[in-house]
């Protein structure tokens, strides 16, 4: 997979896991025990907390994704951003005082390792993959059949 085929597959995911958060079928109630937080929230597939703003987010970052996948250098900035807010994120998701941005957004529970994987994948391809492999050329001269 190369970096600007990541930018797509991170956008188009992002942007139907915050489409789906808006499915209330797909919502369940929070736990007694979870934290409080604003209207609109509750545990997508009874596991992931989300609300409104965090499904706005969600479809702000895939539509990101969508729009600068075809440029590499586009997906390049795309993926490295993404590596740092979200490991931004897992942080937050660790402690207890920011585990919900202040009561905005749930950053707690499953979205910790969510946001974690998220933001090493992102890494991979934003700052380790170098730029030939990146996208998709191996640097050998084309062979017509």
């Amino acid at each position: 997979m190369n970096i600007r085929t990541f930018t797509l597959a991170m956008g188009v995911i992002y942007v139907v896991v915050g489409v789906l958060g808006f499915i209330p079928a797909l919502m369940s109630a929070p736990p007694p025990n979870a934290p409080a937080m604003s209207t609109s929230y509750g545990y997508l597939l009874g596991m992931f907390p989300v609300n409104t703003l965090h499904n706005i987010v969600h479809l702000a970052i895939g539509a990101w994704g969508l729009l600068v996948y075809k440029d590499f250098e586009g997906s390049r900035a795309y993926c490295r951003s993404l590596a740092i807010l979200y490991g931004v994120l897992a942080v937050f998701g660790l402690i207890p005082v920011l585990n919900t941005t202040f009561g905005l957004i749930p950053l707690f529970g499953h979205d910790i390792w969510l946001h974690l994987l998220t933001a090493l994948a992102a890494a991979y391809f934003g700052f380790v993959v170098p730029a030939r492999l990146a996208t998709g050329h191996t640097g050998q001269p084309h062979k017509p059949h």
